[in-house]
């Protein structure tokens, strides 16, 4: 056999040896998210604490809110250590797919585009969003928007549905960063008219009375869910067996009755 026949197949069995190291190692690296979260006996739940009522802290400096509490009591009946990974509409879904938090429990709508790059399990809540604005203000449906600001939070799906309606009905998007910023940039006069759920349009109501928000139109039922990465089945079995025992025992129900005034849609708890 000629000596650069030799090399050649030399190199080629190297490369081959190389390429099946390299790929048992990523295998050994993607480790099994459930099995990391049951060996630290600690969960990392990517929750926004500024979207009252579902997420906030209380005066004793304390996570409070729907989400919290949904969030909590996953945790207490896994058996588990509760760390809150703080975030915003806009981190949400980076944290678990960087690995910073293990799941998102935040006012987490379910979308097509959101499901292109993570997983959901079985929806644990729902949300009503909508267009809010004072109620001497004539809004009745898209036209009425024309010429005008509309403010969101940034990485919404209010955000998202918004920006692809704008250049159509002829209004423009302002956006905020969280939705602590655009609830006081409605109730101090800075932002006329919001797209955002109506608990929250209930909240700027609630905390400037002389403005009166209210809803003037729905824009979309979202259903709410639990977010992960992408290829972790294990996991994604256990959160569905876990969301639909606490839908039938009321659980989640009792705790968004407890927090947004209004019962989770019957078709859900069935």
């Amino acid at each position: 056999m000629q000596p650069s026949i030799r090399w050649g197949r030399a190199i080629a069995l190297a490369c081959a040896l190389s390429l099946g190291a390299l790929l048992q190692g990523t295998g050994a690296a993607h480790a099994d998210v459930l099995d990391d979260i049951m060996a630290a006996k600690k969960i990392r739940i990517a929750t926004d604490l500024a979207i009252p009522p579902s997420g906030m802290i209380d005066d004793q400096m304390k996570p409070t809110g729907s989400d919290v509490e949904t969030a909590q009591l996953l945790a207490k009946d896994w058996g588990l250590e509760l760390e809150f990974v703080q975030t915003t509409g806009a981190t949400r879904i980076p944290n678990v797919q960087t690995g910073k938090a293990d799941i998102i429990i935040s006012t987490l709508s379910v979308t097509p585009e959101r499901a292109k790059v993570i997983d959901f399990s079985k929806p644990y809540a729902a949300l009503q969003s909508v267009i809010g604005a004072p109620a001497d203000d004539p809004i009745k449906d898209w036209a009425d928007l024309q010429g005008k600001s509309v403010t969101v939070t940034r990485g919404t799906t209010q955000d998202t549905e918004l920006t692809k309606l704008a250049a159509e009905k002829g209004f423009q998007v302002v956006r905020y960063d969280d939705d602590a910023t655009m609830v006081t940039a409605a109730v101090s006069g800075q932002a006329e008219i919001v797209a955002t759920s109506a608990t929250l349009v209930n909240q700027i109501k609630a905390k400037a009375p002389d403005r009166a928000f209210e809803p003037k139109f729905l824009i979309r039922t979202f259903d709410l869910a639990i977010g992960l990465r992408k290829g972790e089945p294990k996991l994604m079995e256990k959160l569905n067996e876990w969301v639909s025992a606490n839908l039938k025992n009321r659980k989640l129900n009792d705790i968004y009755q407890k927090y947004h005034g209004s019962p989770l849609p019957e078709a859900m708890l069935q």
